[in-house]
Order: structure tokens, then sequence, then C-alpha cells
């Protein structure tokens, strides 16, 4: 797979070996593709995570079922479906809205708020004790991981 280039279908390993050239591959449940680009990747992990919220809703609706155990199910079954692999996204402006809008829609879920009663996210937040969004999370993550790649650089590795 080449990225970012144009090229033919096929790759001459040796005289007798040729290798076909994909589009896009999935490994460890992420998308790669020639684009260099992570929306096939987002959209997807998007996707994922209202499939868990669509199965989820009859629970994170039920009133049997205290709020702090909603949030404990939003962060182990929804969040984590959500972000896998998020620490390599380049996020771009309507990425981040997409990955907002679903936090957004399983945190409403959890606290049975419906979105015809709007409330704002911020009070919503409040509401359940959320200190950030998942986008500053997002961002936290991803910084850091520069620092850790910068750092490593510094250091002085035998060849």
């Amino acid at each position: 797979m080449c990225i970012g280039e144009t090229y033919n279908n096929t790759e001459q390993l040796d005289k007798e070996n040729e290798i076909e050239l994909c589009q896009e591959y999935k490994y460890l449940c992420v998308i790669f593709c020639t684009s260099g680009t992570d929306n096939k990747e987002i959209r997807s992990r998007v996707i994922q995570a209202r499939k868990s919220i669509a199965c989820l809703n009859g629970i994170l609706w039920s009133k049997d079922i205290r709020k702090e155990r909603n949030l404990n199910i939003y962060n182990t079954l929804i969040k984590s479906s959500l972000l896998y692999g998020s620490e390599t996204w380049r996020l771009t402006e309507n990425n981040k809205r997409r990955v907002e809008a679903t936090e957004m829609d399983a945190l409403r879920r959890s606290s049975r708020i419906s979105r015809k009663d709007r409330i704002r996210n911020v009070t919503i937040r409040q509401q359940i004790g959320l200190k950030e969004t998942i986008i500053k999370r997002l961002n936290r993550t991803s910084s850091y991981g520069t620092a850790m790649f910068k750092e490593w650089q510094k250091k002085d590795y035998p060849k």
C-alpha cells in the first residue's frame, strides 16, 4: 500500500513473486487507506459507537438503573469502542463534531435527557460531573504521545 501516491496494481518483489497493492486494509480493527487521512477510521468508530448506543438504548433510558451505573456503562462500552486507536488520529473540525455528537448522544441517554428538553451540552456534563470533553481528552493524549516521541528521539540508542 502506498500512502499519498499513485501506483500500479501490482508490485514486483522478485522475478517470480508479485504483490497486489490495495486501496485500504484493516489491521487490528483499524482502517488504513492510501489517502493518508483518518476519515474512514473515524467514521467507522463513530458508527460502531452509535450501534453500541442503539443496542444499549433500553438500559440507558431505564429508571431501574442508577445514573452512576449508566455512566460506567458509557465509559466501558461506548467510549472505549469510540476511542480505540484515537491516539494517532488527526482530527479535522468535521470529525471533531462527529465524535462530540456521538459522545453527547450517549451522555444524554445515560442521563435520561431528551434533545427535546433543549438542555445545553455543558449543563449535561456538569450534571454528570465530567470535567472535560472527549475532544479535550483526545488532544491531551495525542500531545502526550508527541512529547514522548520527541523525548525518545533525543535518546542515543546503540545502532
